[in-house]
């Protein structure tokens, strides 16, 4: 899965225990109602968030995990986590989706086999 978005927040590396450490990266998505997503890059991940800066218009890849834990007085509790994996700028010049120029009308050749007697029956 992707999102893609602007950069918002770009957290310092926290070191959980001697063998776990994560970095959080928020996007906030460009659509009618923005949401601020929060990622969590963990391991040798938190090293992607170096090159990218707070403003810049993002693509990041992601996994959904989800857990279930029991509290100690026996209720069920569920968590959700998105994990990045990969995160590409995005370029800003072009925007995504657009439609690329025409070519200039000189750019077509007139057809020199153009006949305006010569009628097609088909009915479309």
């Amino acid at each position: 899965m992707e999102i893609s978005g602007k950069v918002k927040v770009i957290s310092a590396e926290q070191q959980i225990s001697p063998t776990f450490k994560k970095r959080e990266l928020v996007v906030t998505t460009d659509e009618q109602y923005p949401q601020s997503i929060m990622i969590e890059f963990i391991q040798d991940k938190t090293d992607l968030l170096n090159t990218i800066s707070v403003g810049e218009d993002v693509k990041v890849s992601i996994n959904l995990g989800g857990r279930e834990w029991v509290n100690p007085q026996g209720e069920t509790k569920y968590f959700n986590s998105i994990k990045g994996w990969r995160v590409e700028k995005m370029q800003t010049g072009t925007p995504q989706g657009s439609v690329p120029p025409m070519p200039a009308a000189d750019a077509f050749e007139p057809a020199s086999n153009f006949n305006e007697e010569e009628h097609d029956d088909l009915p479309f």
